[in-house]
């Protein structure tokens, strides 16, 4: 029995939680999500957003990294390829649909910035690669403020891409 476009956006937020909980990494864990959900495999985007959590490098300086593996996720399902690389228009599907995911996150969080996040969710911000902060921020509860965010994201993300799958259909 086919799962309905629900159970999919659903899926996929319930495995970005689940996954930000129990192995931590946003960009890696929303990808997850939302690939797993979908039904998609693909180690390589997988691992390049491996240096991606926390802000880009743990540095809490950068979009969050949940809403970049959104991002990454639709331009693998969507963008140009290398064959195209000369086409300046051809990514233009993707970069409308990420649009639609900033926009959409933006209207959730009030920001992208993962410290504007931190503070939002917690009221203060941490530095992951201070040790003693590191710990601070596992005591506080920010895995699971953030397993909240990455389920968003991959459920935003989830919900583009079917979107646009069911677009696709109909022009079919």
């Amino acid at each position: 029995m086919d799962k309905s476009k629900e159970e999919i956006i659903e899926r996929a937020y319930e495995l970005g939680e689940k996954y930000e909980q129990e192995r931590t990494g946003c960009a890696q864990t929303a990808i997850a999500g939302i690939f797993d959900a979908i039904g998609v495999k693909n180690d390589d985007v997988f691992k390049s957003a491996s240096g991606l959590a926390d802000g880009l490098g743990l540095s809490g300086n950068g979009t969050c990294g949940a809403l970049i593996g959104g991002a990454m996720v639709i331009g693998y399902m969507f963008g140009r390829e290398r064959k195209d690389f000369k086409d300046m228009l051809k990514p233009m599907k993707s970069y409308l649909l990420a649009k639609k995911l900033h926009d959409a996150f933006l209207d959730e969080y009030g920001t992208c910035r993962c410290h504007d996040l931190q503070y939002s969710l917690m009221g203060r911000t941490f530095n992951l690669l201070d040790k003693n902060e590191f710990q601070e921020a596992i005591e506080f509860g920010m895995i699971r403020h953030c397993s909240k965010v990455v389920g968003t994201a991959a459920k935003l993300s989830t919900m583009i891409i079917l979107e646009e799958w069911e677009e696709i259909k109909t022009r079919v």
